[in-house]
């Protein structure tokens, strides 16, 4: 069996921005994801998405929110945060999580919680 060799190169960060991860596709090609500075006050999950994109950036996915509470919590609140994705089971949730014991769970998107923004970058 042959392996590959892959070189990621990693992004410039502007100030205040942290790395938060890459992650290889099947065809190669990387994105990495970048967090970007300052939680947003609690506000609905629809106003926060509004707010994450004001802003250039996305809410984190539950992966990416998962990895962050892995290797940097000291970059959140312990509270709740929004992720960018919904609740696919129940309709008008989407998945959150804690950051104080990492758990993550749907809550209405009525429920104001806190949010961080993130960036992608996909390198070929």
């Amino acid at each position: 069996m042959t392996t590959k060799q892959l070189t990621i190169t990693l992004p410039e960060l502007a100030a205040g921005e942290r790395y938060l991860c890459g992650v290889v596709d099947e065809n190669g090609a990387v994105t990495h994801t970048i967090l970007l500075p300052g939680d947003a006050d609690p506000a609905p999950w629809e106003a926060q998405m509004a707010w994450a994109k004001s802003i250039g950036g996305d809410l984190p996915s539950r992966t990416e929110q998962a990895i962050a509470f892995a290797s940097m919590p000291e970059e959140f609140e312990r509270d709740w945060y929004w992720s960018n994705q919904q609740y696919s089971s129940v309709s008008g949730y989407a998945w959150s999580q804690r950051f104080h014991y990492g758990y993550q769970c749907g809550s209405h998107e009525t429920n104001e919680l806190r949010a961080r923004a993130v960036r992608r970058l996909v390198i070929q």
